[in-house]
C-alpha cells in the first residue's frame, strides 16, 4: 500500500502530495503524522498521511516511522478546502489542528512538577528570525528551539524538553549567546485549578429566548441578532445543556481574550469546571497541551475559547456557537488568512450541526444573509431583565474647543463622572489608542519621529519613557533633540489610554481608576485580575481600549464615556462606518446593565455623521438599511468579493517591477478570458512600510467562484516560477482590515 503525504512546509512548490511506502510493520492511516525521508536531507522531515491507495506510478521511498499523534481525516478534508480558498499550503492548515507544541515524543508524557524554569525570549522576534535566517544560528537544536519559541509563548524548560528534544545544555547556550533568559516561576498546567464559582441554575427565560432556543434544533445557521444585554449568553447556556443531555460536545468561540474568564466564570457556574476546557495564547503551551488532550480524549464536553478554538478535537461534537460574530478578530492576519465564522460553516455543513451566531451589531454580510433568507434570524428587542436601554448624549468636541476647553474630557461627562463617583457608581471610559502620545513632532520644521523599520509614527510610553512602534515592536529612546534641524521645540501631540489615565487622576483625585489596554495585560491571567479588582473593589473608573468594549456585564457601571468617536471614521477602510457604529453600540451597551439607569456621553468631532447619530438610539436597521444602500452602489461587500494581492520587499524598484509584471499577466487573463470582474491598477498600501519591506497591493471586485480561484492560483504560480528579487506575495479574501 502507498500514502500519500502532504510535507510539513509553507514552501508553495511543496504544496502537494508525495507517495511513500507503507511498511507492514506501521499502522498507517488518512491522518497519521509519519516521518518520512525526503530529497537528499540526512534529517527525516515531518508529514501527514491525507489518502491511501494500492500503487504508486513512481519509485517512492518509503515511511521511516509513525508518530502516536493523528488528526481526524474529517478535518483533512477541512485543511484541504482551506488551502483552496485561502491560497496557502495544505501543510499550514494542518498544522492549525496539530495538538499545542507538536512533538516527535510521547504527547501524553505531562509535567508534574510545581517549579519551572519559564524561558523567554531575550530579543525581539523579528531579530530571531533575522538570525535564524542569516544563519547566525549554527546548531540544529537551538534552531529548532527559538523556532518553537517564535511560536509559542509562556513556555517552561520543560515544554522545551518535551516538545523539541532540547538539553539543559541547548537552552544554557542560547542563554549564554543571549537569545533567551530563563526565571524560576510556579507553574499550574490546569488553568482552571483555582476557580471556584458558587453553582447557578439556569434563568427563566423571556418568549424571545424561548422562542429561539425552540427554532435552534436542526443542522444549519442561525443568527441571533440581540439587543445589547438581551440574555444571548442565556440562550447559549441551555442550548448547550441541551446538548451535553445528549452527550454531545459544544465549542464557544468569544473575540477578546478579556472575554474568556467572565465566559468561564458563568459556564463553571451552571456546569461545574470538570467539563470545561479553553483554549487561548494566554495560556502556557504546556495547559494548552493538557487541554487539547482533555478535548481529544471526551473528557471536556464544552470548549471555550478565542478563534483557534475552531479547530479543537471535539468529540462527538453537537454544536457550534460564535459570539460577538461581527468582530474582526475572527480573521486571521498571518496565513493561513482564514475567516473563522467560514470554516464554522464548513464544519457545521460537514457534521450536519447547528452554527449558532450571535451579535447586537451584525456583520453587514451576515445580516444581509439573514435578510435574504441563507440563514435563520433570530431577533431579541428587550434586555432580558426588563432594564432599559441606556440615555446617550452626543458632545460636540468643536464647541468645547471654542469654549476654551482643551481637555480630553467634555464638561458634560466630567459632570456626570462626578456625579457618579458621589453616587458610588462605575464609570468606563473607552479610547482606542494605548500609549501616551499618539506621535512626536518638531514645532519648527515639522519632522515627526518614525518607525526606523515601519512608514508609521512611533507611539510615546510615558511610563517607561520610550517610543514604540505599535507594528514591529521596535523601540527607542525618547527625542529631545530635532535630528533634521536640531531644534529643541519637541511636542507630544494626540493623546492614548496612558494620557486619559494621568488626566482622570488629575481631574479626580480622590476616585479609584485602573486601566486595561495591551500594555496593561501582558502578563498571564492579568484579564481576569483587572477585571475582578474593577468589580469586587468597586473601582471608581475603568480606562480602557477595545478590550473593555465587547460582552463585559458589570452591574454597577451605570456610564460609559467615549473619548473619541472618530478613530474608525478616518481609517480608510469602507467598512470604516460599520466599525464605528458596531464599537459604539457596543460599548454603550456596559452602560446600565444592573438596575440603575444608564447613561452614555458619546464625544466627536463629527456629530452628524449617520454612524454616529444611529448609534445614538442604538439603531442597527436603520444604520443598515443606509450603509447597505452605499454598499450596493459602490459594489462593496455583501454585493462583491473583494480580493487583495498584497506584495511587500526590501527593495522598492524591485516590488515595482514585480507587482508590474502580476498585474500585466492578470490584466491579460480578465481580457482574454473574458472574467467579469473590477481589475485595479497596482497602489501603495496605506501603511507604505512595515519591517522595512515596502508594501504595494492589487484590489480585485469580483464575485468569488471556481473560476476566480483558479485565476488567482494561476497568478501565484505565474510569480513563484519568476525572479522576483525576494518578494513576497499573499492572497486574501474579504480582508477585515484593509490597511
Amino acid at each position: 500500500m502507498v500514502a500519500e503525504v502532504i510535507i510539513d512546509s509553507n514552501v508553495s512548490k511543496l504544496n502537494k502530495t508525495f507517495d511513500y511506502e507503507i511498511p507492514a510493520d506501521l499502522n498507517i492511516q488518512i491522518g497519521s503524522r509519519v516521518f518520512v525521508p525526503f530529497g537528499s536531507k540526512k534529517e527525516l522531515d515531518e508529514g501527514i498521511v491525507v489518502n491511501i491507495k494500492e500503487k504508486s506510478e513512481y519509485k517512492v521511498k518509503q515511511i521511516a516511522g509513525l508518530q502516536e499523534e493523528q488528526i481526524d481525516d474529517n478535518y483533512i478534508e477541512l485543511a484541504k478546502w482551506m488551502g483552496h480558498r485561502y491560497f496557502c499550503n495544505i501543510a499550514e492548515c494542518l498544522k492549525l489542528m496539530l495538538p499545542p507544541g507538536r512533538t516527535s515524543k510521547n504527547v501524553n508524557n505531562r509535567i508534574k512538577e510545581k517549579k519551572a524554569n519559564c524561558i523567554n525570549l531575550a530579543k525581539s522576534k523579528d531579530e530571531i528570525k533575522e538570525a535564524i535566517e542569516n544563519k547566525l544560528i549554527k546548531s540544529e537544536k537551538q534552531k529548532r528551539v527559538l523556532e518553537f519559541m517564535l511560536n509559542n509563548d509562556n513556555v517552561t524548560y520543560q515544554d522545551i524538553n518535551i516538545f523539541t528534544d532540547a538539553t539543559s545544555s541547548v537552552i544554557n547556550a542560547l542563554v549564554k549567546k543571549g537569545y533567551i533568559s530563563k526565571d524560576e516561576v510556579s507553574i499550574e498546567r490546569n488553568p482552571l485549578v483555582n476557580e471556584s464559582v458558587a453553582r447557578t441554575e439556569k434563568l427563566k427565560l423571556t418568549d424571545e429566548q424561548k422562542n429561539a432556543i425552540e427554532q435552534i434544533k436542526n443542522s444549519g445557521e442561525y443568527l441571533i441578532y440581540g439587543v445589547t444585554g438581551s440574555g444571548k449568553t442565556e440562550i447559549y447556556l441551555q442550548l448547550i445543556e441541551k446538548n451535553l443531555l445528549q452527550g454531545k460536545s459544544s465549542i464557544m468561540l468569544v473575540p477578546e481574550i478579556s472575554l474568556t474568564p467572565q465566559t468561564v466564570n458563568r459556564f463553571i457556574a451552571r456546569f461545574g469546571s470538570e467539563k470545561i476546557a479553553i483554549l487561548h495564547s494566554k495560556l502556557s503551551i504546556g495547559e494548552r497541551f493538557d487541554e487539547w488532550n482533555r478535548i481529544k480524549n471526551g473528557k471536556a464536553k464544552i470548549i471555550i475559547g478565542a478563534r483557534s478554538a475552531i479547530f479543537a478535537p471535539a468529540q462527538n461534537l453537537g454544536m457550534i456557537i460564535i459570539d460577538e460574530e461581527h468582530d474582526e478578530s475572527y480573521s486571521s492576519e498571518m496565513s493561513p488568512r482564514y475567516n473563522t465564522i467560514e470554516v464554522a460553516e464548513f464544519i457545521s455543513k460537514k457534521f450536519e450541526i447547528p452554527l449558532v451566531m450571535g451579535s447586537a451589531t451584525p456583520d453587514m454580510r451576515s445580516f444581509y444573509k439573514a435578510k435574504n433568507n441563507q440563514i435563520k434570524l433570530l431577533t431579541l428587542t428587550k434586555r432580558a431583565n426588563n432594564s432599559t436601554l441606556p440615555n446617550v448624549k452626543i458632545v460636540d468636541m468643536r464647541n468645547e474647543l471654542a469654549n476654551g476647553n482643551k481637555s480630553m474630557i467634555s464638561k458634560d461627562l466630567r459632570e456626570a463622572i462626578q456625579r457618579n463617583i458621589e453616587n458610588n457608581h462605575q464609570t468606563i471610559l473607552f479610547l482606542n489608542r494605548r500609549g501616551f502620545s499618539t506621535f512626536v513632532m518638531c514645532r519648527d520644521c515639522g519632522y515627526t519621529v518614525k518607525c526606523k523599520r515601519c512608514n508609521i509614527t512611533l507611539t510615546y510610553h510615558k511610563e517607561e519613557n520610550k517610543l514604540k512602534c505599535h507594528y514591529c515592536g521596535y523601540e527607542q529612546k525618547v527625542v529631545t533633540e530635532c535630528p533634521e534641524c536640531h531644534s529643541k521645540n519637541i511636542k507630544f501631540f494626540g493623546a492614548g489610554t496612558q494620557k486619559l489615565e494621568e488626566e482622570v487622576k488629575t481631574m479626580f483625585p480622590t476616585a479609584t481608576t485602573i486601566r486595561m489596554d495591551i500594555d496593561s495585560v501582558s502578563k498571564k491571567n492579568s484579564y481576569e485580575e483587572i477585571l475582578n479588582e474593577f468589580k469586587d473593589k468597586n473601582i471608581n473608573i475603568l480606562i480602557g481600549t477595545q478590550m473593555v468594549v465587547k460582552g463585559h456585564h458589570f452591574p454597577n457601571v451605570t456610564l460609559v464615556g467615549v473619548i473619541t468617536a472618530d478613530t474608525d471614521l478616518n481609517m480608510g477602510d469602507f467598512r470604516a462606518s460599520e466599525k464605528t457604529f458596531q464599537t459604539l453600540t457596543q460599548v454603550s451597551g456596559r452602560a446600565g446593565r444592573g438596575n440603575e439607569k444608564g447613561n452614555v456621553i458619546i464625544q466627536t468631532y463629527n456629530p452628524d455623521n449617520y454612524a454616529i447619530e444611529y448609534s445614538k438610539t442604538q439603531n442597527f436597521d436603520l444604520f443598515y438599511n443606509t450603509e447597505i444602500s452605499i454598499r450596493k452602489e459602490l459594489k462593496y461587500p455583501p454585493f462583491c468579493d473583494i480580493i487583495v494581492i498584497n506584495m511587500s520587499s526590501k527593495n522598492k524598484n524591485d516590488l515595482q517591477v514585480s507587482i508590474k509584471n502580476i498585474h500585466s499577466f492578470l490584466k491579460d487573463k480578465v481580457i482574454n478570458e473574458k472574467f467579469g470582474v473590477l481589475l485595479y491598477s497596482p497602489v501603495t498600501c496605506p501603511i507604505d512600510k512595515i519591517k522595512d519591506r515596502y508594501r504595494m497591493r492589487i484590489l480585485i471586485k469580483c464575485l468569488y467562484d471556481k473560476k476566480m480561484n483558479r485565476l488567482i492560483n494561476e497568478t501565484m504560480n505565474y510569480f513563484y516560477g519568476q525572479k522576483n528579487n525576494n518578494c513576497r506575495l499573499s492572497v486574501e479574501l474579504n480582508p477585515n482590515n484593509m490597511l
